[in-house]
């Protein structure tokens, strides 16, 4: 075991190019998918948290639900869209980056939504009234409240960078995990397992818990930066 973790440090050390594909096809992933969830998921919890209609409870439900979806089952669903007798087959998004990237963005987006949907809705009901007497328009209002939010919203982001970056049943299906072409850090460290090559799994692994790390780290200041500014 020693002897792995040896080998390990050597290749990050090194800078094994295989190692840093890797996490450059992962980081690529994750980033895009992050940003399509936030494009998706803040305006959609952002309405949500701040608009009655018939429906709302069951739609709130779904979302919720939809986050905790077993990530294999999104794989699956776009395997079957992007298959050649899927639907979408014609358009040879099947093993590629950027059919991995539609499979991330299906698990990033309803938790982004689901998260900036609570938060927006904990502001909106403390300051609405006070926004409404105001006679600000509804666009204004939705600035307001996000602008109020921006520390936890920006939290929420993250969960979804790591929720993104951790994943692999999905990207295993979609992305077929292709070395030198779609192969993750996760998939990969799952596939070198399996194999025995325990130097090449252990140092992706190190650089993933890097990740994780540096994320929380961020997350842990923007947080104490909100509490030391509002008390």
């Amino acid at each position: 075991m020693w002897e792995a973790f040896i080998q390990a440090a050597i290749l990050l050390k090194q800078f094994d190019s295989e190692v840093w594909q890797i996490v450059a096809v992962s980081i690529q992933t994750s980033l895009s998918a992050v940003l399509i969830g936030t494009f998706l998921g803040l305006p959609l919890g952002g309405f949500l948290a701040t608009n009655t209609f018939p429906g709302r409870n069951l739609v709130i439900t779904i979302l919720n639900s939809v986050m905790n979806v077993p990530t294999v089952i999104v794989g699956v669903c776009i395997y079957l869209l992007l298959s050649r007798s899927g639907p979408l087959g014609e358009w040879g998004l099947l093993f590629t980056i950027k059919g991995m990237i539609i499979a991330q963005s299906l698990i990033t987006t309803p938790l982004i939504a689901a998260i900036a949907r609570q938060i927006i809705a904990d502001a909106w009901e403390l300051h609405s009234q006070t926004l409404k007497s105001f006679h600000l328009s509804g666009i204004y209002l939705i600035k307001w409240t996000l602008w109020e939010c921006r520390f936890s919203l920006v939290i929420a982001l993250l969960a979804g960078f790591g929720r993104a970056i951790s994943e692999v049943g999905a990207v295993m299906i979609v992305g077929g995990n292709i070395a030198h072409a779609t192969r993750t850090m996760t998939t990969a460290i799952s596939l070198e397992t399996s194999k025995g090559d325990l130097p090449l799994a252990l140092a992706l692994g190190i650089v993933l818990m890097g990740l994780v790390l540096f994320i929380n780290s961020i997350a842990n200041l923007i947080k104490s930066a909100a509490e030391r500014k509002y008390g």
